[in-house]
């Protein structure tokens, strides 16, 4: 276990996934128009498990290996598999988890730095 993840735990790691998720994601919605264009996701209760496993390679990989399609609801005549509103929906709930994860490493920051200064 290195030095962050004994500050850190998992919630670095799940802070670099979220992270390019919520790129994947924009991909997806940037993409809506785009025939023949096939909506992506990263399966991230999977990916963390394989990012903090004992046999970890790393973020990269544990992303790389649980990105997976979205099986469209409705078909599109163009190919393309994006349905807006689940995406847009997606994102959204990215982005809180993204910002609640952020928020807890902040106030992990603000803890040791407290604790450095030697303030009460």
């Amino acid at each position: 276990m290195g030095s962050d993840d004994a500050l850190f735990g998992i919630h670095g790691k799940a802070l670099q996934i979220r992270s390019q998720r919520m790129s994947m994601l924009a991909s997806n919605i940037a993409n809506a128009a785009t025939p023949g264009f096939k909506a992506r996701d990263i399966d991230f209760n999977k990916a963390l498990d394989a990012a903090t496993g004992a046999q970890s390679g790393g973020v990269d990989q544990a992303v790389t290996d649980n990105v997976g399609y979205r099986v469209p609801v409705e078909s599109s005549l163009s190919g393309n598999t994006v349905e807006l509103p689940v995406e847009q929906t997606q994102f959204a709930e990215n982005a809180v988890q993204y910002k609640t994860t952020l928020q807890f490493l902040q106030g992990r920051v603000d803890t040791v730095m407290q604790a450095l200064k030697g303030d009460q």
